[in-house]
C-alpha cells in the first residue's frame, strides 16, 4: 500500500513540475514561495489589527504567534527529522527546478503548515475573507510542488498540519476565556 501511495505521489509530482510548468509559474511560483515577499504583506497585516482592530485584533496578533510558533516548529523541528523523506530535487530524476536544490528533509511542508495555519487561524476569526486565506495557502502549497522542492503528500499533509495547530490554539484560547469568565462570574457573585 505504502509504494502505491509513493508511485501516485510520484506521478502527481511529475504532473505538478513537468507537465503544467509554463513561463507564468517559472516567474509566479519562486516569487510567491519567497518568504521576504510576504513580509510586507503580514507587516500591513499586524499594524492594521493593532490599530484598527481594537481588543480582538490585539487578541488575533498575540494569538498568531503560538499559532505559527507550533506549526513551524512541529513541521520543521519534529517531523522532518523523524521522517527523514528527502525532497523531489534530490531524489528523483530530471525534476524541473526554478530555485537551488534544497537538501533539507521534504515532509511535510513547513510552508504549507505555516500557511494554511494561518488560514484557518484567520477563518476563525474573520470568516468574510476565507477565500483570500485559503487562496493564498493553496497557491503557496502548490508552488513548493511547483518549484521542485516538494511531494503533493508533503504539502497536504502540512495543509492538514497547520490547520491542526490552528484549531489547537483556538480551542485553548477558547478554554482560557471561559475560565478567565467563570472566573469573573463566580467573583462577582461572591461579592455582590
Amino acid at each position: 500500500m505504502l509504494d502505491f501511495i509513493v508511485e501516485v505521489d510520484t506521478a502527481l509530482f511529475y504532473f505538478i513540475n513537468v507537465n503544467l510548468a509554463n513561463p507564468f509559474f517559472d516567474w509566479f511560483m519562486p516569487f510567491i514561495t519567497d518568504k521576504k515577499h510576504w513580509f510586507p504583506v503580514w507587516g500591513i497585516l499586524i499594524i492594521g489589527l493593532l490599530w484598527k482592530g481594537g481588543k480582538k485584533g490585539r487578541t488575533v496578533v498575540l494569538l498568531i504567534i503560538p499559532v505559527i510558533f507550533l506549526s513551524d516548529q512541529l513541521a520543521a523541528k519534529v517531523l522532518k527529522p523523524l521522517i527523514e523523506r528527502p525532497r523531489p530535487c534530490v531524489a528523483l530524476p530530471d525534476v524541473y527546478m526554478l530555485v537551488d536544490i534544497k537538501r533539507s528533509w521534504s515532509f511535510p511542508s513547513a510552508h504549507a503548515a505555516n500557511f494554511f495555519a494561518v488560514a484557518t487561524y484567520f477563518n476563525y476569526f474573520y470568516p468574510k475573507y476565507r477565500w483570500i486565506y485559503f487562496s493564498a495557502a493553496f497557491l503557496v502549497a502548490l508552488s513548493r510542488v511547483s518549484i521542485g522542492v516538494h511531494y503533493p503528500l508533503d504539502i497536504i499533509a502540512g495543509g492538514i498540519l497547520g490547520a491542526t495547530c490552528a484549531l489547537f490554539v483556538i480551542y485553548s484560547w477558547q478554554g482560557i476565556v471561559r475560565l478567565i469568565d467563570k472566573r469573573k462570574e463566580n467573583q462577582s457573585g461572591t461579592t455582590g
